[in-house]
C-alpha cells in the first residue's frame, strides 16, 4: 500500500477512496446540472499518485475490461487492431517504468514524448507518472529546430520517440537519453537508430514497480507547450492534482460513464489528447478508442462508429464539418454523447448532426492551462451558439478591463478563496522558475457573453476583437456566417485599416475542392454575408488564401493582421481581393429590395 492510500482518514478514506467518491457524486447527478454544479467540491488530496491510486487499484477491480482499442487503417482495406485491458496496460506500465528507471530516468526529471497513436505513448505516460518524472508531450509536426528549442527551454533530459523521427533530434546535446520505439529490440529485429536504446527492451523489466517515494499532488506532472497564436509558445505546468483530478470536469461535460467506449479525434502532442484521450475517459472506467488513418476519412471515420459500436465521441469543428459533408442518415452508430471542442461550433453543424442522428453537439471551452471549464452538459437545454454553463467546480466570472464584472468582457476563474483544483500550477519562465497564478482571478484571454440565464457565448480572443466604426466585432460571428457558404472551408476575420472607418472587416478566405478563387463566386459570398449580417458587421473586402495556421492547426489572425497593416499604404492590392466596391450589382441588389 502506498503512501497516499494510507493518507488521511480523516480526509474521508484513502486517496482511492476520496476520488471516487468526488467521481461517484458527478455520475449520480450525470444529468441535474444544478445539483451537480451546488455539490460537487474538487477533492482534498494531499498524497496523489494517479497511475499508481487509481488506474492500478482499477486495474485490480475491472482486470478485464478494454482500457485501449487501437484501430489502424492502412489506406488500402487493411485493419490491424490492438487491444489491451486495464491490467495488462497496469503491467506493461509497470515494466516500461522500471526499465526507464534503469536508463538513469528520475523523479522530477523532464521526459519529451514525441509519439502517434501507439500503445507505448500511454505505456510512458502512466511509467513517468509512477517515477514522479516530467512528461513534456510533443507532436510529430515538430521540425528538429522546434525539438532543440523544446529540449533547452524544457530542461530535458531524456527523449522517447518513434525511431522514424530520430533524424530530427540530431543536434541535441549527448548527455540526452534516446530511446526509440519501433526500432527494434527485445528480440523483435529492426535497426536501432545510432545513439539510441530501443523502447521495446522495456518489456523483459519486471511487471511489478515499487515507488522510490510518496507523490505529492502539487508535484509537476506535464509540461506543454502552449500552439503559440499570438506568441512564442508558453510553458504550462501541471500537477499530480490539475490534469487527473482536474478532468472530472471534462468527464462531466462528455458525459461518459463507465464501459463506455470514447473516441476522442485529437493528435498526441496536445493537451486536448490528454484531456480525452487518457484522464477523462479512464477517470470514467472507460474504454479509449483511437482511429489511425494515414489520410483523414469521414467515411471511414463513420464506418469505425458503427463498427466499434463507440457510444460517446469529441472532436473538432474541422472535423464536424467534413463530417457533415456525407450523408449521415446512411449510418446508424450507437453513439449517445457527440462533443465538440477547440474552437467555437456553428449552428449550421449542430443542426445538421441532429436531423440526422437525433445528438445534439454539445459544445464546450477550456484551455491548456485548465480542463474543460464551460460547457453543454447532458440533457440540459442548449442554447445554439453558446457554449454553456461554467462546470462542477470553476467559478466563472466575465471581466471588463477594469476588473470588474460585466455581462461580457474576458472571462476569468475565481481564485478566491481558492483556485479550481484543475488550474495549471504556472508558466514556466526562460530561466526554469515557475510563475504561479496570483491575484483574485485568472484571466483566460478570450471574450465572452453571459445572458439571463448564466448560458455563456463565446465572442474570440480578447487581442482579435476589434472596432469599426466604434462597432465591436467579434471575428468568429463573422466567420460562423462565412462557412455557411458552401463554396467556403474555412475564414479569418481580420480588421483592414480604413481612413473613414478606423477598420473594416476583412475576410480571408479557404474555398472547399473544386472551387476556385475569382468574381463569381466573391459575388456570391458577398451576397451571402449581405443577406445574413446587419450593415455594420458587413464584411467589406475578401482575399482568396490559405490561412496561416499554427503546428496544432489554429489560425494565426496575428499574421493577418500584421499584414493588413504593412500593406495599408501599398499601390496595388493583393490580386485574390476583391472589395465591395467592386460589385455594382451589389448596389442593385439593395435598390431593388426596397422596392
Amino acid at each position: 500500500m502506498t503512501t497516499s492510500q494510507q493518507d488521511s482518514a480523516a480526509a474521508g478514506g484513502s486517496a482511492t477512496d476520496v476520488f471516487r467518491k468526488a467521481r461517484d457524486f458527478l455520475f449520480a447527478h450525470r444529468t441535474d446540472y444544478d445539483a451537480a454544479y451546488a455539490g460537487f467540491a474538487w477533492p482534498e488530496i494531499d498524497r496523489f499518485n494517479w497511475a499508481i491510486d487509481w488506474f492500478d487499484d482499477l486495474a485490480r477491480r475491472r482486470p478485464d475490461r478494454p482500457a485501449l482499442w487501437i484501430v489502424d487503417e492502412d489506406g488500402g482495406g487493411g485493419v490491424t487492431e490492438t487491444r489491451l485491458s486495464f491490467a495488462e496496460m497496469a503491467a506493461r506500465s509497470n515494466r516500461v517504468a522500471n526499465h526507464l528507471r534503469g536508463l538513469g530516468v528520475r523523479r522530477g526529471d523532464r521526459v519529451l514524448l514525441m509519439l502517434p497513436n501507439v500503445a507505448p505513448l500511454w505505456e510512458t505516460v502512466l511509467a513517468a507518472m509512477k517515477l514522479g518524472a516530467v512528461v513534456i508531450p510533443a507532436t510529430t509536426l515538430l521540425t528538429g529546430a522546434d525539438l532543440v528549442d523544446r529540449v533547452e527551454r524544457g530542461r530535458v533530459r531524456h527523449v522517447i520517440a518513434a525511431a522514424e523521427h530520430a533524424a530530427k533530434f540530431a543536434d541535441l546535446p549527448p548527455e540526452v537519453t534516446r530511446i526509440a520505439v519501433g526500432g527494434g529490440g527485445g528480440g523483435g529485429g529492426g535497426r536501432i537508430p545510432e545513439g539510441w536504446r530501443a523502447y521495446e527492451d522495456a518489456y523483459a523489466a519486471p511487471a511489478v514497480f515499487t515507488p522510490d517515494g510518496e507523490t505529492r499532488a502539487d508535484d509537476p506532472m506535464l509540461l506543454y507547450f502552449t500552439s503559440g497564436t499570438t506568441a512564442k509558445p508558453k510553458l504550462v505546468l501541471h500537477s499530480h492534482r490539475s490534469y487527473p483530478i482536474g478532468h472530472f470536469s471534462t468527464m462531466y461535460w462528455i458525459g461518459l460513464q463507465p464501459g463506455d467506449v470514447h473516441l476522442n479525434v485529437s493528435s498526441p502532442g496536445w493537451a486536448k489528447h490528454a484531456w480525452s484521450s487518457f484522464f477523462a475517459p479512464w477517470n470514467a472506467e472507460a474504454t479509449i478508442f483511437v482511429l489511425n488513418q494515414p489520410r483523414f476519412s469521414a467515411r471511414t471515420l463513420l464506418d469505425a462508429l458503427v463498427r466499434c459500436r463507440v457510444t460517446t465521441i469529441c472532436a473538432p469543428p474541422t472535423v464536424w464539418r467534413m463530417v457533415i459533408q456525407e450523408d449521415l442518415k446512411r449510418w446508424k452508430p450507437a453513439l449517445r454523447e457527440v462533443v465538440g471542442a477547440g474552437e467555437p461550433l456553428n449552428p449550421e453543424v449542430i443542426e445538421q448532426v441532429k436531423a440526422a442522428w437525433g445528438l445534439t453537439i454539445r459544445d464546450g471551452y477550456g484551455q491548456t492551462e485548465t480542463t474543460a471549464q464551460i460547457g453543454n452538459t447532458p440533457s440540459q437545454k442548449i442554447k445554439l451558439g453558446s457554449m454553456g454553463r461554467p462546470l462542477p467546480g470553476y467559478r466563472v466570472r466575465l471581466l471588463d478591463p477594469d476588473d470588474r464584472d460585466a455581462e461580457e468582457g474576458e472571462i476569468a476563474l475565481s481564485l478566491d478563496p481558492s483556485p479550481p483544483a484543475a488550474l495549471m500550477l504556472g508558466y514556466q519562465d526562460e530561466n526554469g522558475e515557475i510563475r504561479r497564478v496570483t491575484g483574485a482571478a485568472y484571466r483566460t484571454g478570450d471574450v465572452a457573453a453571459r445572458d439571463d440565464e448564466g448560458y455563456i457565448t463565446y465572442v474570440g480572443r480578447a487581442d482579435d476583437v476589434f472596432k469599426a466604426s466604434d462597432y465591436r466585432i467579434s471575428p468568429f460571428e463573422l466567420e460562423s456566417v462565412l462557412i455557411e457558404h458552401e463554396a467556403v472551408a474555412e475564414a479569418a476575420v481580420v480588421p483592414a485599416p480604413d481612413a473613414v472607418r478606423l477598420a473594416i472587416p476583412k475576410a480571408y478566405v479557404s474555398l472547399v475542392a473544386g472551387r476556385e478563387p475569382g468574381r463569381e463566386v466573391a459575388l456570391s459570398i458577398f451576397r451571402h454575408l449581405r443577406a445574413q449580417l446587419a450593415p455594420y458587421k458587413r464584411i467589406r473586402r475578401i482575399e482568396f488564401a490559405d490561412l496561416p495556421k499554427t503546428i496544432s492547426g489554429k489560425i494565426r489572425r496575428v499574421e493577418l493582421r500584421r499584414a493588413e497593416i504593412d500593406r495599408q499604404n501599398a499601390p496595388d492590392r493583393s490580386p485574390n481581393e476583391w472589395r465591395e466596391e467592386d460589385f455594382p450589382e451589389l448596389t442593385q441588389d439593395a435598390a431593388a429590395a426596397k422596392r
